[in-house]
């Protein structure tokens, strides 16, 4: 982990090297050798390694930005690498950071590289954001989004923002002087379990892509005092049908982190915010569970266990342990198919929209229901290594 006192920008002065190596940029009239100086003594940090830090790192770290901050505290997965094109299959299982260093250091070795092995929480926010002077949002929850946000703002940084799901992305600047905040926007967070993660209902990989680099470009005219920023404007991208759409947005008096009477002055528990406890406490341990060993025992001995799966179609083609399918938006209109006198174990990709099955089993009279713990990646990872993951 990188100390705070490592991020300190270089002279701005450029060698012949640099000039060499950045002069389509110093013929631009927009850039130049003052532009060029900028980008060398800016301090970007970015939130996160992943989707949409690759392109942000790689391009901002091409483009001669002196000194880029990432944080992260994940590993490289075999699931990252449809879209995070800033690992390898070498990678997995290596810290992001050190991976995304590697990689980074060989496009720009002139790059001031300070990586914090953290998660970004309440209590280090305002202290990693000091040093910086552009923050560039690259998470994918919305507790994380809010404590970016709330940070930037309190400690007068520009966020730039994106978010991306499927084949729809979002792209923003936050917080400046004159512009709203991510709360103008969305001033409270979805009830949870509304918003599927990208765990559970996928991304389109070439999308982190297309927004990540509106990020770095957003980042790069910020740097450069040079262009229309995004300040004010809500950027939405239909990746599908490649439809770019734009909403004015103002900033509310009325906010609460930047409006007139601001009635948020410090960074407060998000989770509890966004009233989420987390992916692996999400699932109501009031809701029953069956160990998937359990349930393998129990159908091995020939018992009449209906094997209820609430996942979609299409992630049934994946893979399955031949369970009953009723996807979970569908399960309301469709409880008619079950037999509430029979014994019923609800499975889903992890457990979560599973245990929300149960629960509104149990709500509509059912006694005899449970969930499986951990889902299906429970399942091949515990019963059958030879079951696909995803």
């Amino acid at each position: 982990m990188s100390t705070l006192a490592e991020v300190k920008p270089e002279a701005a002065q450029l060698t012949n090297d640099e000039i060499l190596r950045y002069s389509r940029h110093l013929i631009m009239p927009e850039v130049g050798m003052e532009g060029q100086q900028k980008l060398k003594a800016a301090r970007v940090l970015l939130i996160g390694a992943g989707g949409l830090g690759s392109p942000l790192a790689l391009y901002l770290t091409a483009a001669g930005v002196g000194t880029v901050g990432i944080v992260d505290f994940d590993v490289v997965d075999y699931t990252n690498l449809q879209r995070q094109i800033i690992h390898s299959t070498a990678d997995v299982g290596r810290k992001k950071l050190e991976s995304a260093g590697e990689k980074l250091k060989a496009i720009n070795p002139f790059l001031n590289l300070c990586t914090f092995e953290t998660k970004l929480t309440s209590d280090n926010a305002l202290e990693l954001f000091r040093n910086f002077d552009i923050v560039a949002d690259g998470t994918d929850n919305f507790p994380t989004r809010y404590l970016v946000n709330d940070a930037c703002v309190l400690s007068g940084k520009p966020n730039v923002y994106g978010s991306i799901f499927r084949f729809e992305g979002q792209a923003s600047v936050f917080a400046t002087e004159q512009g709203p905040c991510y709360r103008c926007l969305y001033p409270e967070p979805p009830p949870p379990g509304l918003v599927p993660s990208c765990a559970e209902g996928g991304v389109l990989g070439i999308l982190p892509g297309l927004v990540g680099v509106i990020q770095a470009t957003e980042t790069i005219k910020l740097i450069l005092g040079r262009g229309d920023p995004l300040i004010g404007r809500l950027l939405l991208i239909d990746a599908l049908g490649m439809n770019f759409r734009e909403l004015k947005l103002r900033k509310n008096p009325d906010c609460p982190m930047c409006g007139t009477h601001r009635s948020i002055t410090r960074l407060i528990d998000y989770n509890e915010f966004c009233g989420i406890r987390g992916e692996e406490k999400a699932v109501d341990t009031g809701v029953a569970e069956v160990q998937v060993e359990e349930l393998k025992r129990r159908l091995d001995a020939g018992e009449k266990i209906f094997v209820l799966d609430v996942r979609e179609p299409h992630e049934y083609q994946i893979c399955n342990i031949g369970g009953y399918l009723i996807p979970l938006g569908d399960l309301p209109k469709r409880v008619n198919e079950l037999d509430s006198s029979r014994e019923i174990v609800a499975h889903c990709r992890s457990g979560v929209r599973s245990a929300k099955a149960v629960n509104f089993l149990r709500q509509v009279g059912f006694t005899k229901v449970s969930n499986l713990a951990g889902g299906i990646l429970a399942w091949a990872d515990r019963v059958d290594p030879t079951m696909p993951k995803y």
